[in-house]
């Protein structure tokens, strides 16, 4: 039997979250259910009594019952994702005049109109998610689903995040639409952070998960939707690092995050209806701060009865923050495997690296910054074992002269 990844493990924990059910036990159940599909597009369904296993474990042990290691695709092509598919067929549903039932037909229109491509999703692939994501029901019958008003107990249990599109900013000679990547927190309603950036990409999310991680302290859970940045490697591998339960909304259900879809509604109807300087992303961050800290954040809420920032408050203790050190960065590091050579060397990235120890024939995991690879961090079976330094064949070329007694002397 193969081993089950500490990814897949994260994602059945992150679906007793918001499985139905009155009792851990009835939600537990529920979830053993439901059919996962790991990185490797492979299919698993797991017992009740394993899933209980797990969750026992990572309430009392936390995120170390997982044993966090790298997740690997080894080169597979990443699936596509269920947003792409339901808006690829909302733009073709039309042609259809009515309600499409053939799905071969539908997805013969999505190629021919050029809004998905053959070589990235096949149509045994097309068949299977739309069937599985139940992308061809009315969207009444998404809209009418029943729901619960709910909210977390206590600050940093849960924060949700999203992404905004904003206004038009300066951008060299010309302008680009800036968008906004927020984090609200569940109980308290308190703006994490947000920050406004021209590009949506995994880099930009990083960035802002990072600010708020320093700002506000780790959350417990982390809810999110479908988008491509928001289910990355790097985002799994960095909520695994840091004991965070990552969970995706259901697809194409976006008042499941209704929270924060209300946060966005006051931000277009209370700050972005100023008159801003949008000379710059960078002007628009320091107002959107300005206008969260001084206005929103202290503002009273209407459903908390009092201001944000003073019931975060009353968690202040139980709150976890991310100790001072100087390996914090490597938390935000992307992480992939190699294989040791037999002179103790490396590639990644086009370029040779020594090993810190003698890890000859080894399969290691090695951390780097996405953005620039200056420094790249070793780990063998879940230990750090230093940094990685470039290859000097010169200095290598020189024997190293043995330490006599004489010459120390």
């Amino acid at each position: 039997m193969k081993r089950v990844t500490p990814y897949l493990k994260m994602r059945v924990l992150g679906a007793i979250e918001f499985a139905p059910g009155a009792s851990n036990v009835e939600r537990i159940k529920h979830v053993s259910s439901i059919v996962f599909t790991d990185e490797n597009d492979h299919r698993h369904q797991f017992t009740w009594r394993t899933i209980q296993t797990w969750y026992s474990r990572y309430k009392k042990l936390g995120i170390t019952s997982m044993h966090p290691r790298t997740r690997s695709d080894k080169g597979l092509p990443r699936k596509v994702e269920p947003e792409l598919l339901a808006e690829a067929i909302d733009q073709v549903r039309p042609q259809f005049h009515g309600q499409p039932r053939n799905v071969t037909a539908l997805y013969r229109a999505c190629i021919e109109r050029g809004v998905l491509q053959r070589e990235r999703v096949a149509p045994n692939t097309f068949r299977r998610l739309v069937r599985h994501y139940e992308l061809l029901k009315p969207d009444v019958q998404t809209n009418d689903k029943r729901r619960l008003a709910f909210a977390k107990a206590h600050a940093n249990e849960m924060w949700q995040a999203d992404t905004m599109f904003g206004p038009y900013v300066g951008i060299g000679n010309g302008k680009a639409q800036s968008k906004l990547i927020a984090f609200l927190d569940d109980a308290s309603r308190v703006c994490c952070h947000g920050q406004f950036f021209v590009a949506e990409n995994t880099d930009t999310l990083i960035a802002a998960l990072r600010t708020a991680l320093y700002k506000r302290g780790v959350p417990e859970s982390l809810y999110v939707d479908n988008g491509s940045i928001y289910a990355s490697r790097e985002i799994t591998q960095i909520c695994a690092r840091i004991g965070c339960l990552l969970c995706h909304a259901p697809v194409r259900d976006g008042a499941a995050k209704g929270k924060i879809e209300r946060f966005f509604r006051t931000v277009r109807e209370s700050f972005l209806t100023r008159s801003l300087d949008l000379s710059s992303v960078d002007t628009l961050n320091l107002a959107f701060t300005r206008w969260v800290e001084d206005e929103y954040n202290v503002r009273e809420h209407g459903s908390l009865g009092m201001k944000p920032i003073d019931r975060f408050g009353l968690d202040l203790r139980r709150i976890r923050f991310l100790p001072p050190s100087d390996a914090n960065d490597e938390l935000f590091f992307v992480e992939q495997d190699r294989t040791v050579l037999a002179d103790n060397t490396f590639s990644l990235k086009g370029a040779r690296y020594e090993a810190p120890r003698d890890l000859r024939s080894r399969k290691v995991q090695v951390r780097f910054d996405r953005r620039r690879t200056g420094r790249v961090v070793v780990f063998f079976k879940g230990e750090r074992q230093g940094d990685a330094r470039p290859v000097d064949f010169v200095a290598n070329d020189r024997p190293r002269r043995a330490t006599t007694p004489e010459s120390s002397s």
